[in-house]
Formats: C-alpha cells, sequence, structure tokens
C-alpha cells in the first residue's frame, strides 16, 4: 500500500479559506496534511509568505524530517516556487496547480480532459516566461536545441501550439453541441440548469429528479462534466382535463464553483458552462447548513462567476438545500443576509427527506407554461 505525502499547508488565517483549503488538499487522498500554518499576507515578493513565516516553516521541516510537500493556499510565481523549494529542499504546490491536479483526476470525458489541457498550458505559459527572465538576469540562458535555438523559446512555441490544437478540438465540440441545442429548440422542450458552489447539492437533487445514479461526494469537483437528462412532470395546465399528460423538461448538472478561481480556468470550462447559459431557468443551489459567513462568501463567488459569464440575472432562481439540518429561524436570516427579499425568486428544499421537492417541480412547469406561452405569442406576432 503506497504510504500518503506528508504534507504542510499555508493558508490564510480565516476559517472559510482554512477548511475550504483543507476540503481540497483531502479531495487528493494522496496528501496527508500534517501541520497548517496560516499567513495574513501569501502575496510578498520572495516567498509568498513573509520571510519569518518562511523560516519558521523551514525549521519546521527540519525537525519533522518526513514533511515531502508544502500547498500554499494562493498563486505562486515561478520565481516564488524556486525560492521556497531551495529554502525547504521539499516540493511546493500553489493553489492553481493542486485545483489542475483535481480536474486531472476527476476528468472522464474527452471534453474535460481537453479543457484541463488548456487550463494547464495557461497555468505553464507564464512561468516559461518567468524562466527564461529569471535566467537573463542571471546571465544565463537554458541551453540550446539542435537548431540553435534556445530551448526556453522551443518550450514557449511548442506551448502556443498545444492551445491552438487544444482549441480548435474544443470548438468541434461546441459545434457538435449547438447543434444538439438547435434540435432541443425545435423540439421546444425547456432546459433547467443546475449550478452553484462545488458540494452544494447539485448532483444529489440531480439523481432525485431523473432517477440517475451520479456520484455524489462531499469532494470538491465531483461533477466536471454536464450532463443532461430528462424530468417528466404531471402537466395541470393541460387543455384535456379528461386526459392525463406530463411535460417533458431537460435538467442539467454541471460543474461547480469555487472562490478565487482563475480567470483562464473559468475560460477553459466556459464551452461546459455554456449548456447551462442557454438554459431558460437556472437553479442555483446554495447549502443552508453551512454557516452564514461561508454561506454568504459561496454565493457572491457564484454571482461573481455567473456575472464574469454574462448570464441573464432574470433566469436565476436561487434554491437553498439541505434545509433538513436548519430551522426557519436560521433560513429567515439567510435571506436576509443574502439581501433575497420576499419578491425575489427562491425555494426551500431538502434531497434527503424530499421536502420541497414537489413545490420545485410546480415551480419548474409553471416557469416552463409561461415561456412556452410567450413563445406563441411571440410567433403568432
Amino acid at each position: 500500500m503506497k504510504n500518503n505525502i506528508k504534507t504542510i499547508l499555508v493558508t490564510y488565517p480565516e476559517d472559510f479559506t482554512i477548511n475550504e483549503i483543507t476540503s481540497l488538499v483531502h479531495s487528493s487522498p494522496e496528501y496527508e496534511i500534517c501541520k497548517v500554518f496560516t499567513q495574513k499576507y501569501l502575496n510578498r515578493t520572495k516567498y509568498g509568505m513573509g520571510a519569518g513565516k518562511a523560516e519558521e516553516i523551514e525549521k519546521f521541516v527540519k525537525e519533522s524530517k518526513d514533511i515531502e510537500t508544502i500547498i500554499v493556499d494562493e498563486h505562486l510565481s515561478s520565481k516564488q516556487i524556486f525560492n521556497l523549494e531551495q529554502l525547504l529542499s521539499i516540493k511546493v504546490i500553489d493553489r492553481e496547480r493542486l485545483i489542475l491536479d483535481i480536474f486531472y483526476s476527476r476528468a472522464t470525458t474527452i471534453e474535460a480532459k481537453l479543457q484541463i489541457q488548456l487550463a494547464e498550458v495557461q497555468y505553464q505559459m507564464p512561468r516559461v516566461r518567468d524562466k527564461a527572465k529569471l535566467m537573463s538576469k542571471s546571465n544565463e540562458r537554458a541551453g540550446k536545441g539542435g537548431m540553435g535555438e534556445y530551448i526556453v523559446d522551443v518550450q514557449f512555441r511548442d506551448l502556443k501550439r498545444q492551445m491552438s490544437f487544444i482549441k480548435e478540438k474544443l470548438k468541434d465540440a461546441q459545434l457538435k453541441r449547438q447543434v444538439h441545442h438547435h434540435q432541443r429548440l425545435k423540439t421546444g422542450i425547456p432546459i433547467v440548469s443546475l449550478v452553484g458552489y462545488t458540494s452544494s447539492g447539485k448532483t444529489t437533487l440531480f439523481n432525485l429528479l431523473t432517477g440517475e445514479h451520479k456520484e455524489t461526494s462531499t469532494s470538491l469537483f465531483t461533477t466536471l462534466s454536464t450532463t443532461t437528462r430528462s424530468l417528466n412532470v404531471p402537466n395541470k395546465n393541460n387543455a384535456n382535463k379528461n386526459r392525463e399528460s406530463s411535460a417533458e423538461i431537460l435538467i442539467v448538472d454541471t460543474v461547480g464553483f469555487i472562490s478565487r478561481l482563475p480567470h483562464y480556468m473559468i475560460d477553459a470550462f466556459k464551452s461546459t458552462l455554456e449548456e447551462s447559459l442557454v438554459a431558460d431557468l437556472m437553479l442555483l443551489l446554495i447549502d443552508c447548513s453551512e454557516d452564514i459567513d461561508n454561506i454568504k462568501i459561496k454565493y457572491w463567488s457564484c454571482w461573481k462567476v455567473l456575472e464574469e459569464l454574462k448570464v441573464d440575472k432574470s433566469k436565476v432562481f436561487v434554491v437553498l438545500t439541505k434545509s433538513d439540518k436548519c430551522t426557519s429561524n436560521i433560513i429567515k436570516e439567510i435571506f436576509e443576509q443574502l439581501n433575497i427579499t420576499t419578491t425575489m425568486n427562491k425555494e426551500i428544499i431538502s434531497s434527503k427527506t424530499g421536502f420541497g421537492i414537489h413545490k420545485l417541480k410546480n415551480m419548474i412547469l409553471s416557469k416552463q407554461y409561461v415561456e412556452n406561452e410567450k413563445k406563441k405569442i411571440s410567433i403568432s406576432n
């Protein structure tokens, strides 16, 4: 049996950031956290953290003797990583590298793997540039290749070629998705997408609504690929009251959001999220069983991503999940803290007990019915 990698963690002193980065590390089962260090600032020039904190960690590493890796909960440049590795004599992983590694372990579809490869290339490109700058400052360059070109130049050009190739492949996948989307538009079947922070209960609700058995887990980023399945809801708006009918609605489960996700990673997964962007209705899931401060951070982080993706806000319907774990007073406080008024679109559910699920289905159906009526009016005009 392979031993876990003994790891120390450096993050910000807030409870939310400590819990989130700990969950991220636990999503990679090869790491065993031995010690958590906190630092108010992780954007110092030399090590990311301050020199005093770096020296404190150096002492801990020497005394422990079995620490193999340090994970820093922030973006680090090549120079900062190099400086830390020189000081500590162990491997240094920054937040973005950790997230990419988790993405790699979770990806199952060809498109998801391509998107991660694109993010990987975008992660590596500035580091190749940094490497060239570091070498030029020390009056040296990496060795020359067969044609007399410097290795750094060759590496950078190779990354650009990889980026172009991956983008072409993703463009092909996007065209196929657009064809499928146009076919769905012709059928008139409405699309409802589930969005929200990672581990907010999207896949659990997706399974409950569609009868699927997708993997659910407390680990972050269990879902990396978009999955679409149908939901049949009894249609009370049917003109023929003597005849039972049901409305078919497509439910889309998507990759979860996370705070401080770099723009290039959001951009890399944009093609996957496009399925959500064209939805008739977006259910923004919020786990109401958490601490109110954590809920606020996650809620506004989700809105930040949605705004970056230029989502139509009128399509968004807030759904509080895991209501079985909190009282009505707490739910009321959550709505107040998030500035969600009585007139705004919202629902409260528990996928575990089934509370609010019937009401949620009726809401989806009523929205679908109204949208269909609008479409009929626009066509007739």
